[in-house]
């Protein structure tokens, strides 16, 4: 199964995302997955090929400001919460997707998160992998390190940031090819830095953890959180809480995995996630 490369313009906008088209049967919703700071929707290159084999669209975007997407200054993007929204809204819009299952994780995953419960309408259920979803959330050191005055601009503009980041959250080694496509964006431009910077520098998430937290108890839709229980930066006891907070929560724990689950555990993943998909996509 191969995943195709796409890019669209939308309201002066450049989108990048990964897509597979389903196999077989197409009845299935598609499903939109959403990567994390400091990562890209290559991180889903193990689940989306896998969704496509089972009759699902999969489609994966790279957040503006990062991976392959655009990377605009902070005078025309303001890198807040409201304005990754309202541009993950016009890419829906565009790519012309009426209502879909959505899967997130990670720092900004919260952000699609809140894009859920502003367009209830459009989701069929939500898959979570170790994404902020409480307020006992944090930024944890390593990341706020890189929104610092004089030394987040240093740092950010470092492309090793993204191994140590990435590493660091997955608690293993990626391969040197991976980490590759990783770091292409920062080392093709120095706009990559800048987007990070002011990612962290807007994320909101004292805000964003109380929208998510409260806005959860009166979502009726079936909720999935598969969680890495060797996380560095977010609690397991977090993730317990959420899922006994919302009406249709379920709970999978994935033991010695980390920040980024689908970077090495995708097969674990997929046992849980593929059925979910299916069953709740009507």
């Amino acid at each position: 199964m191969s995943i195709k490369e796409h890019k669209i313009t939308v309201n002066s906008l450049e989108w990048y995302y990964r897509e597979a088209q389903p196999i077989g049967r197409s009845d299935l919703l598609p499903v939109v997955l959403l990567h994390g700071i400091v990562s890209q929707s290559y991180s889903w290159r193990n689940i989306i090929p896998a969704l496509a084999a089972q009759g699902t669209r999969a489609i994966a975007p790279d957040w503006i400001g990062y991976g392959f997407s655009a990377k605009p200054e902070k005078r025309d993007f303001a890198y807040t919460p409201d304005a990754f929204i309202k541009a993950l809204d016009d890419f829906i819009q565009a790519i012309e997707l009426e209502r879909f299952s959505l899967v997130v994780q990670g720092f900004l995953g919260s952000v699609g998160l809140q894009y859920a419960l502003k367009n209830p309408q459009k989701i069929a259920n939500i898959a979570i992998l170790n994404a902020p979803i409480s307020t006992s959330a944090k930024l944890p050191w390593k990341i706020q390190q890189m929104g610092l005055p004089l030394a987040g601009e240093v740092m950010t503009q470092d492309p090793l940031l993204v191994d140590r980041t990435l590493e660091g959250g997955c608690r293993y080694r990626i391969e040197d090819q991976d980490l590759d496509v990783y770091r292409k964006p920062f080392l093709k431009t120095s706009a990559s830095g800048r987007s990070l910077l002011s990612t962290i520098r807007n994320l909101q998430l004292d805000q964003a953890m109380s929208e998510i937290e409260t806005g959860f108890k009166e979502w009726q839709k079936p909720i999935l959180v598969q969680w890495g229980i060797i996380d560095p930066w977010l609690s397991l006891d977090m993730a317990e809480s959420f899922v006994k907070s919302v009406p249709d929560g379920d709970i999978i724990k994935l033991h010695n995995v980390g920040h980024y689950p689908q970077e090495h555990y995708h097969e674990v993943i997929l046992q849980d996630l593929l059925p979910f998909v299916r069953r709740h996509s009507r």
